[in-house]
Formats: C-alpha cells, structure tokens, sequence
C-alpha cells in the first residue's frame, strides 16, 4: 500500500524558507534529530514506545540516556540526560527552546573519548566577553554581553552544587532553561560552554523562533537540499566513527584462552 502524504515537521527542512539567525542562544530549539539521529547513528539504541510522545535512547554499554519528553507549559524541561562516569552518576535536564546546536554539543561530546586537556568553562566565556562575577558564598556567574544569557554556578552544599543556564527576554521572561549536576564531567561542561560563546548563526525557518523581535533573520545561506546534505554528512562520518571505535575496543581486548580439554579417564581393562 502506498504511504499517504500527512503533514508532519518531520518532512523539515523540505518546503520551508530558512533564514540565517542570530543570536543562536535565542533562535529556538530547532530540529532534535540534529540529537537524537546522531546518537543513534553512533549505535545508541531506541528504546521508545512508540505509542507515547517521546523518544529514549540509550548508549551501547546503557551507562548513558537521553529522554526526550514533551511537557505542559512554557517551562517545561523536555530533554533529560543521565550518565555514569567514573562510578558517578551525572543528570541535567533543559527546555524546549534549547537550541540543538548548543545541547548537540554536549551530546557530541559524550562520543568522543575524554580529551587529556579540558578548557576552563569561564575562560572560555570572558575570552567571548561575557562578563564574570563570583560572590562572597562562592556562587559564580557569566552573562553573554547582550545581557539575555546567563550561566551560573550555585555552590550549595545542603542542596548541592549544580549550574543553571537561562535565556531571558528584555524583561527577564525565561526564553528557555537548562540545569545540570555540578557533577557532570568537566570536558562535557566544557563543551557546553563553548557552544554557548559561539556567536555562529543558525539556520531557522523563516519566522519560527520563540521571540521573533529579539532576533535577525536573514534569507541567505543554506537551503533545504544543503542543509539535509549536511545532516546526512554529518551522520555518515558519525557512523564511521562508531565502527573505528568498536575495532579499535575489539583489537585492544585480550583474547580469552580456550578451556584446556579435561583429562580424559584411563579405560577400564
């Protein structure tokens, strides 16, 4: 039977005019499967039910998750990321307007192997020029210099230490919000960070972000062909990563000795 044609934004980036758009931090979340098709595509598993609006995805060796889960009203969290690393469990959870190209850092990171070097997350932010305070409690913060992004570090030992970042409008309305565990590895932080300063365009269909009159959209740059090129590009070489690693983990594992062959008893005479 031939599939019906039902409008779905799946179909994206195809029919739609895309804009180049700036500031990233405020253009909207844009397309999840810039996430979730590269996590799969480097062997996650899809563990959804596919009667329920979400999708879950799990690493190979399960020490990692991502669950993306709609919720009810404007701050809803819908991301929600959990990790082993070093016998440490790790979670951070972000809204729905969280660009993909920001979050997509964080998860990109999480398929490469721990650099030796990790840069510090507020050196990267004031090299960017944001401007950083920390208060006499220890509490730090960083604000982009168009005043509508934020991240901070609460250091609370009753409750915690854990980061929040935040994107605001002029008038301090939450555009979008993310939170994580002070105890997230410092190289994914790191990450994180860096797509944060990146003052690099993305692309957004025309009109489709949360607040449209604090952003710039121009109608130049990549179209729906380019832009699903890319993506596929993008998914080949995080297939083929995938495959060196898994050689690379097999040839590095020892081989395991077949069992010597038990004695056979003396025959009886």
């Amino acid at each position: 039977m031939t599939r019906p044609y039902i409008p779905t934004r799946a179909a994206d980036p195809h029919g739609l005019i895309w804009c180049k758009t700036r500031p990233r931090h405020l253009a909207g979340g844009g397309d999840p499967r810039r996430i979730t098709q590269t996590l799969r595509a480097a062997g996650w598993h899809n563990l959804s039910d596919p009667d329920f609006p979400h999708v879950v995805l799990a690493s190979p060796d399960r020490r990692h998750s991502l669950v993306l889960e709609p919720q009810p009203g404007p701050y809803g969290r819908w991301w929600h990321i959990r990790g082993q690393h070093e016998q440490r469990s790790c979670y951070s959870e972000f809204g729905a307007n969280t660009p993909v190209e920001i979050l997509g850092a964080l998860t990109d990171a999480l398929l490469e192997p721990v650099p030796e070097h990790t840069e510090d997350v507020w050196s990267q932010l004031t090299a960017a020029g944001w401007r950083y305070q920390r208060d006499e409690h220890g509490n730090e913060d960083a604000s982009h210099p168009d005043g509508h992004l934020h991240l901070r570090r609460f250091n609370d030992e009753a409750l915690g230490s854990h980061w929040l970042v935040e994107a605001t409008t002029e008038r301090h309305e939450r555009v979008w919000t993310g939170w994580l565990e002070d105890r997230v590895p410092a190289h994914l932080l790191a990450a994180f960070a860096k797509a944060l300063a990146s003052d690099e365009p993305v692309q957004r269909a025309r009109a489709d972000v949360p607040r449209l009159h604090l952003v710039t959209q121009e109608e130049r740059g990549p179209q729906a062909e380019q832009l699903a090129a890319e993506h596929a590009a993008r998914l080949k070489a995080v297939r083929a990563a995938a495959r060196k690693s898994r050689r690379a983990a097999a040839q590095s594992t020892p081989a395991v000795p077949a069992a010597a062959s038990a004695p056979r008893p003396a025959a009886r005479r």
